[in-house]
């Protein structure tokens, strides 16, 4: 949004739900309904790399208050928002339950519980990013329940569960068997064109299942993976357009098409904890996690004759909760030391690293400024500047979070266990 434009907010967005227009992402990752401003309709924005197309503000007042507060229920899965549709999804009742809210004034718009409730030794509720397409919005529980709903009134499309392609619960928490089908799926789904990919998890040859987005119609089943936490990433590599994925073994990818294995870089981590969502620019792939640290890879060949070739790995970037956005020649996040870290994207290199960070940081980049959300509830607007680290303020936004927010119009949604705000950034 141009930050000069003097047109009052509530009309803005009312025009921009009526004027959407459907466009191709050049990634390849979303064939997706956009609004006049760039939405934020799925985990880590339009093509789940942090970047959004509008600007961040060059510094944070610290007198900023909220536009809204919301009570909403227990969880982790983040913020979406599309025109003036916001979801959330929270635990209610004992259920995992889907909430839309005005995004201008965050009244109810509609309320659907989708899924058997879930909880641990942390809290009860979803974990899973919801992913808006056009008119519906894609939902998935902790044990594996996957719906499409209505975005208007959140009546269910189409549903399955993960069972239904032999994926297996484990009762056992602390048991050595998977991650996701004992600790609950987290995973967002991807979309490519017509098709939705979800990473099932199941050893039945259906650790990814494609399905048609609009039916709910299996296209393809591929691989026996178990999940792990990691979300999809898709993109055009090596002129295919790939599914890049973080199991229980490693990376690997198959063609959006057809689901046929492409490639693998095989690794195993303790726990089968991969958290990050594989990052795909060009021809590489870059990966991190809390065991072997972050590596990049390049993708040679043709067709189905792909290999991975090692570029680099620092062993020390045991990065665990929290991906990292790439700027430039650089990738910008949390660190391994409850830091906030530079890396060289050529090389692996730390160029700066600031303490003061703990478990967790959401960031958001407009490739001028990052606006990091850190698990203690602070939003703090950082420069992207690869000498040194350059704060330009911090407020408090929520109260402790896992979530990743979403940013929208110049608005700022933010969620933590007891309610989601939105805050104005940019007027």
């Amino acid at each position: 949004m141009n930050t000069k434009q003097k047109t009052r907010h509530v009309p803005l967005r009312r025009r921009a739900a009526l004027r959407w227009t459907r466009v191709s992402v050049a990634s390849g990752l979303l064939l997706s309904t956009i609004a006049l401003s760039a939405p934020w309709p799925g985990f880590r924005g339009l093509n789940r790399d942090g970047h959004t197309t509008e600007s961040l503000p060059r510094v944070l007042p610290p007198n900023l208050t909220p536009l809204w507060r919301r009570p909403i229920g227990h969880g982790y899965a983040g913020v979406v928002v599309v025109g003036t549709n916001l979801v959330v999804l929270e635990d209610a009742a004992g259920k995992e339950g889907a909430r839309c809210l005005d995004a201008v004034t965050g009244r109810d718009r509609w309320t659907t519980p989708y899924g058997e409730g879930y909880s641990d030794e942390f809290e009860p509720g979803p974990r899973c990013t919801p992913l808006i397409d056009g008119d519906r919005v894609y939902v998935q529980s902790c044990r594996g329940e996957f719906r499409c709903l209505n975005l208007a009134d959140g009546k269910t499309r189409w549903r399955f569960h993960f069972e239904d392609f032999g994926a297996f619960w484990v009762p056992d928490r602390q048991s050595k068997i998977g991650a996701a089908n004992r600790r609950g799926h987290s995973g967002s789904p991807a979309i490519v064109g017509d098709r939705i990919l979800v990473q099932v998890g199941s050893t039945n040859g259906a650790s990814l299942v494609a399905f048609d987005k609009f039916t709910g119609r299996t296209l393809w089943k591929s691989q026996e993976d178990l999940t792990c936490y990691s979300s999809l990433a898709v993109g055009l590599v090596v002129g295919r357009t790939q599914a890049v994925a973080a199991t229980c073994e490693g990376l690997m990818a198959v063609a959006a098409d057809d689901g046929s294995l492409l490639w693998r870089v095989p690794f195993r981590t303790g726990a089968n904890r991969n958290c990050l969502t594989p990052m795909i620019e060009s021809d590489t792939v870059t990966f991190a996690s809390h065991t072997t640290g972050m590596r990049r890879v390049r993708i040679e060949g043709s067709g189905a004759s792909l290999k991975p070739v090692p570029l680099w790995l620092n062993a020390q970037l045991k990065l665990n909760l929290a991906t990292p956005v790439a700027v430039g020649s650089h990738f910008f996040g949390l660190g391994a030391a409850k830091d906030f870290v530079c890396v060289e994207r050529d090389t692996g290199t730390v160029r700066w690293s600031q303490p003061g960070f703990d478990a967790m940081a959401s960031v958001i980049t407009d490739s001028q400024q990052l606006l990091v959300l850190n698990d203690r509830g602070e939003l703090i607007l950082v420069a992207v500047n690869s000498e040194k680290y350059v704060e330009s303020g911090r407020i408090q936004a929520c109260g402790k979070t896992f979530s990743a927010p979403a940013f929208s119009e110049g608005v700022l949604y933010v969620r933590d266990s007891r309610e989601v705000s939105a805050w104005r950034l940019i007027h």
